[in-house]
C-alpha cells in the first residue's frame, strides 16, 4: 500500500508544480522516477516518452500510467494517473469559477508571462537531456536534424500542418529505413 501512496504523491507533486503541459513535465518525471526513486531506467524513460507521444492522451498522463503499471500493476497505474490528473483538475476547476476576474489581476497576468518562459526552459531541458542520451549513430542524428529543421520551417512560415500528418510521415520513413536495414542484413547474411 505504501508504494501506491508514494506513486500518487510523487505524481501529484509533479502535476501540482508543473505548468505548461506534458512536455514540461518530462524532465520532472525523469528526475523523480528514474534518478531519485529508480522506478524506471533512463532508457525506459526515453522509450515511454516516444510511446506516450504516439498514443492517445496527454504525454505526462501516459508516462505516469506506465510508471505506475510497472511498479504495481493496474492499481499502480490508477494511483499514478490520479496523482497526475487531480491537482490540474482542481486548479482548472478553481480558475474556471473565478475566470472573469482572475486574469484581470495585474500580478497574475505578469506571473503567467513568466511561467511561459519557464515552460519553454523546462521543455528545452528535457530535449537536451534526451539528445545527450540518444545513440550517436549517423541515422538517428540525421533524422533528428531533419525533424528539427522541418519543425523550424513550419513554425517560421506559419504553415498549417496536422500533427497526425507529421506522425504518419515519420512512421512511413521509420518503416522504410527498418525495411532497408532488414533487407541489407539479410543480403549480408546470405553472402
Amino acid at each position: 500500500m505504501n508504494i501506491l501512496i508514494d506513486l500518487f504523491l510523487t505524481f501529484a507533486k509533479i502535476g501540482l508544480f508543473t505548468f505548461g503541459g506534458g512536455y514540461a513535465m518530462i524532465a520532472l518525471i525523469e528526475n523523480s522516477c528514474a534518478e531519485k526513486k529508480q522506478w524506471i531506467t533512463h532508457d525506459e524513460m526515453m522509450n515511454v516518452t516516444v510511446i506516450a507521444e504516439s498514443t492517445p492522451g496527454p504525454i505526462a498522463i501516459n508516462c505516469a500510467t506506465f510508471v505506475g503499471y510497472k511498479q504495481k500493476g493496474l492499481a499502480g497505474a490508477v494511483a499514478a494517473t490520479a496523482g497526475m490528473v487531480l491537482p490540474s483538475f482542481c486548479i482548472i476547476f478553481f480558475i474556471s469559477v473565478l475566470l472573469d476576474s482572475f486574469l484581470e489581476i495585474a500580478w497574475i497576468a505578469h506571473a503567467f508571462m513568466g511561467i511561459k518562459i519557464a515552460v519553454g526552459i523546462l521543455i528545452l531541458d528535457a530535449a537536451i537531456k534526451m539528445i545527450k542520451k540518444m545513440q550517436k549513430k549517423p541515422l538517428p542524428l540525421a533524422i533528428m536534424y531533419c525533424a528539427f529543421i522541418t519543425m523550424l520551417l513550419i513554425d517560421i512560415f506559419a504553415l498549417r500542418v496536422s500533427s497526425i500528418t507529421l506522425m504518419l510521415i515519420a512512421a512511413v520513413i521509420s518503416l522504410a529505413i527498418y525495411m532497408m536495414e532488414s533487407n541489407a542484413g539479410k543480403a549480408g547474411a546470405a553472402k
